[in-house]
């Protein structure tokens, strides 16, 4: 597979990030919340989708921007 599971891609101008798993759009995320919520909606269970997003995991990629910020720049 090239480049990560999980993509969180470049704020958009009104706000927020596109979320994909596997190149699946899974939606729109506007907080480290939001990416919780998605990524438990998408299998893995709270716990694991939370200490993912809070500990900057390897299996997910944040393109065009910092890490956990989603307002368009």
């Amino acid at each position: 597979m090239d480049g990560a599971l999980i993509v969180v891609h470049r704020p958009r101008g009104s706000g927020g990030r596109r979320v994909t798993v596997r190149g699946q759009i899974i939606g729109l995320a506007h907080s480290d919340r939001d990416l919780v919520e998605f990524l438990r909606r998408s299998g893995l269970d709270e716990t694991s989708a939370e200490d993912m997003v809070a500990g900057n995991s390897a299996l997910i990629e944040w393109r065009g921007g910092r890490a956990h910020h989603y307002e368009a720049a």
